[in-house]
């Protein structure tokens, strides 16, 4: 596949990225929250709300990526 230094995403790349775009968003609540107890420590260090906010998020990457492997393997996948 060549790509040209015009060209945007193709209708297959935008399906794929919608398609992932849940995991995509649940990996940078993640980073926000680990990024706000880098910052907590400055500040008297992380609450237990800090610490909660990051497992929370950490719990939606598990569900999301969950979700994406069956969306892209599930049985209507199958070939």
């Amino acid at each position: 596949m060549t790509h040209r230094a015009t060209a945007g995403p193709t209708a297959a790349d935008l399906a794929a990225i919608d398609t992932e775009w849940p995991l995509i968003a649940a990996e940078l609540d993640v980073l926000d929250a680990e990024i706000s107890l880098i910052y907590a420590e400055d500040h008297g260090g992380p609450t237990a709300l800090d610490w909660r906010r990051l497992r929370r998020a950490e719990s939606r990457v598990t569900r999301a990526a969950a979700e994406v492997a069956t969306r892209t393997t599930g049985p209507d996948r199958a070939a």
